[in-house]
């Protein structure tokens, strides 16, 4: 069945697409927020961000890794909610060192004050658990969630709510919730999708996406290094534990994946083949 179309307002509210954004969709009670942490100060007469609702603070390590740590926000007694939360995330950075790395923070809650425990507890607990899943970035939550008891009724609220989350945060630009071998079929067939890279040396496994190409967990690289080799390409392989990739990763071309799989520059055009041994240059001239 064809997806229908989502109607999405999206408010630069500082009139700059690096600012502050709010979110909302049509026939939904939900209110998303996008603010870049030098901005929370900014946001303290939102009274959205005075109720309770869940958040993600998202950043990126030392290391280069993409992070994520998904929490709650309950009303307090002072008048504040989530963004006070968000504030005491940013004055707070001892003992996890994450906390001085994250960036921006998205914010979830409703337009109507409608969340109490109950809901937050269990939007915190899927959208951890969804996070988690999809290996897109490193969960920084040192606690497990735990959704609660709800009614059915109120879980089936909540679900739709999430899928209405789900699309909000990756128009903001975070795919936390996709994996990265999630293959949009519309009429492609999944098998038909896999490229192979094989030696006496290599056996690798790479799928096109809309990102880009994933070489998928699993695959096995060369040893060998050579100076043609890129350094950015050099330090991700120094990652990659027994030359066995252990989680998918994802490429912005089909070249960078060949390289970084045979350790020097190639063409990944002439050396990527599908099961019937067409070459990705032939697959895409045909």
């Amino acid at each position: 069945m064809k997806k229908r179309g989502k109607n999405i307002n999206v408010f630069l509210m500082d009139g700059d697409s690096n600012g502050r954004i709010k979110c909302t969709l049509s026939n939904w009670t939900g209110v998303a927020y996008k603010i870049p942490r030098i901005e929370l100060e900014k946001c303290k007469d939102r009274k959205e961000l005075k109720q309770s609702g869940v958040y993600f603070l998202f950043g990126v390590s030392d290391d280069n890794e993409d992070f994520v740590y998904i929490g709650k926000a309950g009303s307090r007694n002072n008048g504040e909610g989530i963004l006070d939360r968000l504030q005491e995330h940013n004055r707070n950075i001892k003992n996890e060192e994450w906390k001085e790395y994250w960036r921006e923070a998205v914010v979830f809650t409703t337009s109507n004050h409608s969340f109490g425990q109950t809901e937050i507890g269990y939007l915190e607990h899927h959208f951890y658990e969804l996070a988690k899943k999809s290996k897109r970035y490193a969960t920084k939550n040192s606690n497990s969630t735990n959704p609660g008891n709800i009614t059915e009724e109120k879980e089936s609220e909540l679900e739709e709510y999430i899928d209405y989350a789900k699309i909000i945060i990756g128009v903001l630009g975070y795919k936390v919730f996709k994996p990265l071998n999630e293959i949009e079929i519309n009429n492609h067939n999944y098998e038909k999708e896999i490229l192979y890279l094989k030696n006496s040396k290599v056996e690798a496994k790479c799928i096109q996406s809309s990102e880009g190409f994933v070489l998928l967990k699993g695959s096995k690289i060369s040893k060998e290094i050579k100076n043609s080799l890129s350094s950015n390409l050099i330090k991700l392989r120094e990652k990659v534990k027994n030359n066995i990739l252990e989680k998918d990763m994802l490429f912005p071309s089909i070249s960078s994946a060949a390289k970084f799989v045979l350790g020097y520059s190639i063409n990944g055009w002439d050396v990527w083949k599908n099961e019937e041994g067409k070459t990705f240059k032939e697959i895409n001239n045909s």
